[in-house]
């Protein structure tokens, strides 16, 4: 006696009346619960949310990187510059009121912040 297996199938959502095979709906499955681990989400809405979000936040970032690239090379003709002219590299005080503008403005995060970035634009000390 021989059986014949075939695959489970499922309406197809578009086209009426027609069969799709299983595994277009485990792919659809599969594609959410990838969505989801990726994002967290829950749904296919707040997935496609997050992941415009977190575009932008890329974007951000780039800028923010490209920013700071920029603040170091500032950063740097002002070290030349004082140096070149008998002074320290770094002026304490300068950094002082970085500090103080970054934290009114962020908070005590923003003090870290700032820290983080006058050692990103310093240079080799």
């Amino acid at each position: 006696m021989s059986t014949t297996t075939t695959s489970p199938t499922v309406m197809s959502p578009t086209t009426p009346g027609k069969v799709a095979p299983a595994k277009d709906a485990a792919a659809k499955d599969a594609a959410a619960k990838d969505a989801a681990e990726k994002t967290g989400a829950r749904t296919d809405e707040a997935a496609a949310v997050i992941a415009g979000a977190r575009e932008r936040i890329d974007a951000l970032d780039d800028r923010i990187i490209g920013l700071i690239q920029e603040r170091a090379a500032v950063s740097a003709v002002i070290q030349e510059s004082r140096i070149a002219s008998g002074g320290r590299r770094v002026n304490l005080n300068r950094e002082m009121e970085v500090l103080a503008h970054f934290r009114d403005a962020l908070g005590k995060p923003g003090t870290a912040l700032a820290m983080t970035m006058l050692e990103l634009c310093r240079g080799r000390i």
